[in-house]
């Protein structure tokens, strides 16, 4: 049998206390909100060394991902980054202030504004995003490719729901 971790100890402590209840979710769910926490720590991190908060992160990303010229509408970034307009627009204005995005009227439409990364941002989020994918590779070390191919299936198949 494998080790034991924290979410078997908590599980067997519940179904002591209350044999009553199925904790079978506790055994899934806990691991995730668990993992999730190291997760979170280690995108701070790799984040942090580039000098980017996650929010910054998630808007340059976004633009990183567009292509070249690296430019979106302000409704296609809040629509990647699941933020509202308001919180958007502050954000981009942030982004500006710093320097790693500009603001311009969009060519094809007078009225409509595209953001574009500069070359401080596109540096920054490049720099990110390896950082990023160095990170997240050590937290998956122990699993062999097929098992994280696995895993990765299992929690898209339960993500569908919620995306």
């Amino acid at each position: 049998m494998p080790a034991s971790d924290e979410v078997d100890r908590i599980v067997h402590a519940w179904l002591r206390e209350r044999p009553d209840l199925d904790f079978a979710p506790l055994q899934v769910l806990s691991r995730v909100a668990r993992l999730s926490k190291h997760l979170d720590r280690a995108r701070r991190t790799a984040f942090s060394r580039s000098e980017l908060e996650s929010w910054e992160f998630d808007v340059l990303s976004a633009l990183r991902r567009a292509g070249t010229p690296y430019e979106l509408s302000p409704k296609a970034l809040l629509l990647q980054t699941l933020v509202s307009s308001g919180t958007m627009t502050n954000r981009i204005d942030r982004l500006v202030e710093r320097g790693l995005v500009t603001r311009r009227t969009d060519p094809h439409d007078g009225r409509g504004i595209l953001v574009g990364m500069t070359s401080a941002g596109l540096a920054r989020v490049d720099a990110a995003i390896a950082r990023l994918v160095d990170a997240e590779a050590t937290l998956l070390h122990g699993l062999s490719a097929g098992d994280q191919e696995r895993l990765a299936g299992l929690l898209r198949k339960l993500s569908l729901d919620f995306d």
